[in-house]
């Protein structure tokens, strides 16, 4: 029994971390404004809403080729794979092979933290939410005193994405430690 809840756990996380992908995982609106007598001008700088895959192409188109495949390592490629190995571990009746592919997952496993290290990362830039900056000037044009008021506002949102991920990361860790529970109560 304990077996099978595993391998159900293991099709919720995968069904789980396709949208947490494919969907966005943050939005982020950067506006400044200028604020002239009683005039105020505001100009978008950045208005992105990106998924996980998303930000691998525009790290990836950006030349930030580092940080575009440890992200897509980290965030991708290990978490197939260790769904791919808790999948086979459960059709093989072979109980001494299926202990040693789940021991490959619980390896792989903390190489999976770095799932949760994105979803920090995600954090701390989500954190920025409603960072307000505000420069007053004066100044004197023509023998008329003008006063200058230059802001920026950063807006920052999670996106359905990050739900989507983060309910992968946990399925994930406790399809796996339940996985390898059930394989080890075998004899």
């Amino acid at each position: 029994m304990t077996k099978h809840l595993g391998f159900f756990l293991n099709l919720v996380a995968i069904g789980l971390f396709i949208p947490g992908i494919t969907l966005p995982i943050f939005s982020l609106v950067m506006e400044a404004n200028a604020h002239v007598g009683g005039s105020q001008l505001t100009t978008e700088l950045v208005n992105k809403e990106l998924s996980l895959l998303g930000t691998i192409n525009e790290l990836w188109l950006d030349d930030r080729l580092l940080v575009a495949i440890a992200l897509f390592i980290f965030s991708i490629a290990i978490p197939v794979i260790k769904a791919t190995l808790v999948c086979t571990a459960y059709f093989i009746s072979n109980t001494s092979l299926a202990k040693k592919i789940l021991n490959v997952i619980s390896a792989i496993g903390k190489w999976s933290m770095a799932d949760v290290f994105v979803i920090a990362v995600f954090l701390a830039v989500l954190s920025t939410n409603h960072a307000e900056t505000i420069n007053h000037q004066q100044f004197t044009l023509f023998s008329f005193q003008i006063k200058l008021a230059l802001s920026s506002e950063t807006i920052s949102n999670v996106g359905k994405g990050f739900y989507y991920f983060f309910g992968y990361c946990v399925l994930s860790l406790l399809a796996s430690q339940i996985s390898q529970y059930a394989i080890n109560k075998t004899k």
